[in-house]
């Protein structure tokens, strides 16, 4: 005898609270890389990441299982190619070791759309390469006046620009938490534009240098002893010896790097909790479909691809 539909949702859901219960569940990722809507015929891949090296991930659609694959290097990508607007739906994947699911992944919802708006240029200021704990303005210039936009950091985080932000969106005091491959997609009602170019943000930390980088001094010489018993440099010691002559003095001002500060990443379209994946330049998929002024409180989500909005 099957039990009802409602049962069986609410026996669905209690075992993935449990799952994402256990002390010992590792943190799961999933995000698209390329990011953002992607057109019939186009691809993509879905990317499922765990902070294990070692198991299974199995990607879900729409609550059927498409796919198992074995991780490599702690993530599992699934692709997606020539895509069709059956690949659009709602993916997940489960993380799996000796035959036992350790985790579930959050939802990702996957979109397919034709592309009917120009394509979005993106632009950064003051340029590609900052150090840490400067001011970064994004701009996704677009010929549509009405049009808005997501800024996505691949495998991080999206943000909704309105319009009247799109083209002045300021990250501020970014940390190396916000280094990564940037690009911006738009969309008016129903129709989207392509993607934008990409640009990969790279942010100078020169606290980490180990002593080669701006703040730290460099060798210091050792004190001389004088006549008198008292631990002096080099210069005083010579002046010691010939009372009348005076030594210029000579000060150096060191830059003060100043303080980091780092931005919780979140993500637009997302049914569950937010995760982030450490992914570099800004993860292998099956057949599948599917940026400065951040002190603003959290919007209300809207429609859009991936997850929740910033």
């Amino acid at each position: 005898m099957m039990l009802p539909v409602t049962h069986m949702l609410a026996l669905g859901a209690w075992l993935v609270t449990q799952s994402k219960a256990t002390p010992d569940a590792p943190k799961i990722s999933i995000f698209l890389k390329p990011p953002g809507v992607i057109s019939p015929g186009g691809s993509t891949n879905i990317c499922c990441s765990c902070q294990r090296d070692s198991g299974n991930f199995v990607l879900y659609k729409d609550g059927y299982q498409i796919r198992t694959l074995e991780l490599h290097g702690s993530r599992a990508e699934f692709s997606i190619s020539n895509a069709t607007h059956q690949d659009a739906g709602a993916y997940s994947c489960h993380y799996i070791h000796g035959g036992t699911v350790l985790a579930r992944s959050e939802t990702l919802e996957v979109m397919v759309q034709d592309f009917h708006l120009p394509t979005p240029d993106l632009s950064v200021l003051p340029g590609l390469e900052v150090a840490a704990g400067a001011y970064v303005t994004f701009r996704c210039a677009i010929e549509h006046s009405s049009a808005a936009c997501y800024l996505y950091l691949e495998g991080h985080f999206t943000v909704r620009l309105n319009p009247e932000e799109r083209e002045n969106f300021k990250l501020p005091r970014v940390s190396k938490e916000k280094e990564g491959r940037y690009s911006c997609q738009c969309f008016a009602k129903l129709e989207w534009s392509a993607a934008s170019q990409t640009l990969d943000l790279v942010v100078r930390d020169y606290t980490r240098t180990n002593g080669r980088g701006r703040g730290r001094a460099g060798p210091r010489q050792q004190p001389r002893k004088a006549a008198t018993g008292f631990s002096v440099g080099p210069q005083m010691a010579e002046a010691a010896k010939h009372p009348g002559h005076k030594e210029p003095t000579h000060c150096k001002l060191e830059e003060d790097p100043g303080v980091q500060d780092s931005l919780s990443p979140h993500f637009p379209h997302t049914h569950g909790r937010t995760n982030a994946c450490g992914v570099k330049a800004p993860s292998t998929c099956s057949n599948l479909k599917v940026p400065t002024q951040l002190a603003e409180e959290p919007r209300a989500q809207g429609t859009g691809p991936h997850r929740g909005i910033l």
